[in-house]
């Protein structure tokens, strides 16, 4: 992903690339190579006020998203993504579920559950009475991490363990399984209104733990336009989002139903770039910076691996 949105960036005229990497991870030609650890804050703002502005790359969960978005805020640096706000507004499930409920958006019933202290056996049944079966995930996370489906009370236990062995921090949260089409919706946004750019359908295995296996876009289903209307609402309700967004939904029978908001670069990024007939690089910066551009064109249908690797494409008419 990285390498993807460095090469995408490098191809735009004028721009040039400093990117910051874990010493374990080389860093592609495209880039200025500058090898740091993320645990370094003081040598990040350092490179933070070296730059005319930031594209962070990094996992919300544990709060770490937000932490360096607040540190690029607090160097007076221009952040080409969501606001620190943003993604801890988005990042709180629980508060999110509450906020997009709010604002009409359709959201799975969500309760959040106290887990039992260390050594203790874990509850079988979640606080709120809610029919199996079940999925539990950890109050703040990123993509698939800790998320577990448990189909009976038996397997509540074993769910609840890996929802808080993943950084709940003395809670998880559940929610009832939806069962319809895995899908996301990637949008740019300017930090106020929100273009659409692809509904992608996700390749996800639900099981104790989730398994997310890649996808394909632009997905051919007859609730794309809804999908796109509910993640066009769910943006609305979350100020501050800029850059490159994705939401995650489920088409169910009649609807489409938010699970989340991802304020951050997505895999699905990596199958965009090969299907719209412009740099999406391009069209996140130019949304970052204020200016919402012309809707793109889907050229080709992609299909890909949580890895990154295109495994088919075919031109669309």
């Amino acid at each position: 992903m990285r390498d993807a949105l460095v090469a995408d960036l490098a191809a735009i005229p004028g721009i040039q690339v400093l990117a910051a990497a874990d010493p374990r991870f080389p860093l592609p030609p495209a880039a200025r190579a500058e090898v740091t650890r993320i645990e370094r804050p003081a040598r990040l703002r350092r490179l933070f006020a070296r730059a005319d502005a930031v594209w962070l790359i990094a996992p919300e969960s544990r709060g770490r998203l937000a932490r360096l978005a607040a540190a690029v805020e607090a160097a007076g640096v221009p952040l080409l993504g969501p606001s620190a706000d943003a993604i801890c507004m988005a990042g709180n499930k629980l508060q999110l579920a509450r906020t997009l409920a709010t604002a009409g958006v359709p959201v799975p019933a969500t309760r959040a559950v106290r887990l039992v202290p260390a050594g203790a056996h874990p509850a079988t049944r979640p606080g709120a009475a809610l029919p199996f079966p079940l999925v539990a995930k950890p109050a703040r996370g990123a993509g698939c991490e800790g998320v577990a489906l448990a189909r009976t009370p038996a397997e509540w236990p074993r769910a609840l363990a890996l929802a808080g062995g993943a950084g709940a921090r003395g809670a998880v949260l559940v929610q009832p399984y939806l069962d319809g089409v895995a899908a996301s919706v990637s949008l740019v946004c300017d930090g106020r209104r929100a273009l659409p750019l692809a509904v992608n359908r996700q390749h996800i295995r639900p099981g104790a733990p989730f398994a997310y296996d890649g996808g394909e876009t632009p997905l051919d289903h007859p609730l794309a336009g809804r999908a796109i209307e509910r993640a066009l609402a769910a943006c609305s309700a979350i100020p501050g989002l800029r850059g490159y967004v994705g939401v995650d939904v489920v088409l169910t029978g009649a609807d489409a139903v938010v699970l989340e908001v991802n304020p951050r670069l997505t895999t699905s990024y990596l199958g965009l770039r090969r299907a719209l007939d412009a740099n999406p690089a391009a069209l996140a910066l130019e949304a970052a910076l204020g200016r919402l551009p012309a809707a793109p064109r889907a050229a080709r249908r992609v299909r890909f691996l949580s890895s990154g690797a295109i495994t088919g494409e075919e031109a669309l008419p």
